[in-house]
């Protein structure tokens, strides 16, 4: 590697480290709840992911891991020649079944519980010290009787012991949690994962919820290419897609991404602030979702992410850091911290889940009915998205509410762009005399308006 390439990795390392540094401190204490599917375990990169987790525990992060068991439960089945049935997709377990997934769920259990221990030299294990608990935390109840069929060892999360399980995450260890479930009488329950982490999530007051599954895909038609979800959903939004409802949709799903959707829906509803549905295919998958803005899966929300405000004091430092780029550039009117506190009240901000995305300013003519549209400014990694469009359209409004008939924009770069969005060129003559007695003939920016 050539020097110059040394500097360039070194510098992009340091802007990525200081960019998931608000993550590092919005996460630290907080629950996660993590629920992948018995795939997942007899995967060769299921390594890769336990190396994550020991990532997450020594950032802060509290764990809970819920693992499910259905193709090792469907092997022991098969090595014991024994069938079962199914009633709307629901594997009905009896004793013999029963037998079956209590040993194969052991086994899974094990499996992951050793790997959570490993302390390997050089390996991103090193030095982990990571403690396991596990325990009863699961109190169930048999599912009951579908379509006249008695589904009997096949049940459901009735209660979670969350005094025992916030008691093992404050002492620092990594919960892990088996979809059994265990009843007043001593019975034992099979129950799914999407079950199990769904309620633990909500009875823990959860920050988030995630899903890591083999595809987080759907198609049109059986022949339709796979096509990815949408990057958010808000609750309504997937309720619609769930029922067929959003115009001009028709998705087929496969009935675990079906499931863990619907939990995942269900979850935010009743107070997990976000849940995720992420491909547990992509190395680094969790990572990826959780340490980048635009992330690689899913994720559902009560309500949007996007907001569009009022700017107030405290984001001053975060317009400085959208406009001073373009300030360098010539781009932009150089404006410093002071005159930002100053004006702060003409600002309107984007933001997407608390980060700004860009910002612009309105300056008041009363007397011509007119504003100035100024320090328009989107963040570089967000630009030809529609996120200018967007604010621009809030500002037109907003001008509107108050009275105001004209808006004009004052610009060396960006002409196209405002054309594009119905303004027209018109002479420093036709400005405010005001505007006018303070134009720059310097910088010679080109003149637009757009009659409101």
């Amino acid at each position: 590697m050539t020097s110059n390439n040394k500097i360039d990795s070194m510098i992009e390392f340091v802007s990525w480290f200081r960019s998931v540094a608000p993550y590092i401190h919005a996460f630290r204490d907080k629950i996660f709840v993590l629920g992948f599917g018995g795939e997942m375990i007899t995967d060769a990169k299921f390594v890769h992911f336990i190396h994550d987790i020991n990532l997450l525990a020594s950032l802060g992060v509290r764990l809970v891991l819920v693992h499910g068991a259905r193709p090792q439960i469907q092997l022991r089945l098969d090595e014991s020649q024994l069938e079962t049935q199914t009633v709307m997709g629901i594997r009905v377990t009896d004793p013999a079944a029963l037998q079956c997934a209590k040993e194969a769920v052991g086994r899974a259990h094990h499996e992951i519980a050793a790997l959570l221990s490993m302390g390997l030299p050089n390996s991103p294990m090193a030095n982990a010290a990571i403690r396991v608990a596990s325990g009863n935390f699961v109190t169930a109840c048999p599912h009951g009787i579908i379509q006249g069929v008695d589904l009997m060892h096949t049940g459901k999360v009735r209660k979670i012991n969350t005094q025992a399980i916030h008691s093992r995450l404050e002492q620092g260890d990594v919960t892990l949690i088996s979809p059994l479930g265990y009843s007043p009488t001593g019975e034992i329950f099979n129950l799914t994962m999407e079950n199990v982490a769904t309620e633990v999530a909500i009875a823990l007051n959860a920050e988030k919820l995630i899903f890591l599954l083999d595809t987080v895909g759907f198609r049109f038609s059986e022949t339709d290419t796979l096509r990815t979800l949408p990057r958010e959903f808000t609750v309504a939004e997937s309720k619609l897609f769930l029922e067929n409802k959003i115009p001009g949709t028709m998705p087929l799903i496969s009935d675990t991404l079906r499931s863990s959707l619907q939990s995942a829906t269900r979850a935010c509803e009743m107070g997990v602030t976000r849940t995720h549905l992420i491909n547990r295919g992509n190395d680094g998958a969790i990572l990826q979702e959780l340490f980048t803005h635009h992330g690689i899966g899913t994720m559902i929300s009560q309500e949007t992410l996007h907001a569009l405000r009022k700017a107030k004091i405290e984001d001053v430092g975060g317009i400085l850091q959208l406009i001073e780029p373009l300030e360098t550039e010539g781009i932009l009117v150089r404006r410093g911290r002071e005159l930002l506190e100053i004006e702060i009240d003409r600002f309107t901000v984007l933001e997407h889940d608390g980060i700004m995305l860009g910002c612009a300013a309105l300056y008041p003519f009363p007397e011509e009915h007119a504003c100035e549209l100024a320090c328009l400014a989107i963040h570089p990694d967000y630009r030809d998205q529609g996120r200018g469009s967007h604010l621009l359209k809030h500002i037109e409004k907003k001008a509107i509410s108050q009275g105001i008939d004209i808006l004009f924009v004052l610009t060396t770069h960006a002409t196209h762009w405002f054309i594009e969005h119905g303004f027209s060129e018109i002479t420093t003559a036709e400005l405010p005399q005001a505007k006018q007695n303070l134009y720059n003939y310097q910088r010679r920016s080109k003149v637009l308006v757009k009659y409101l």
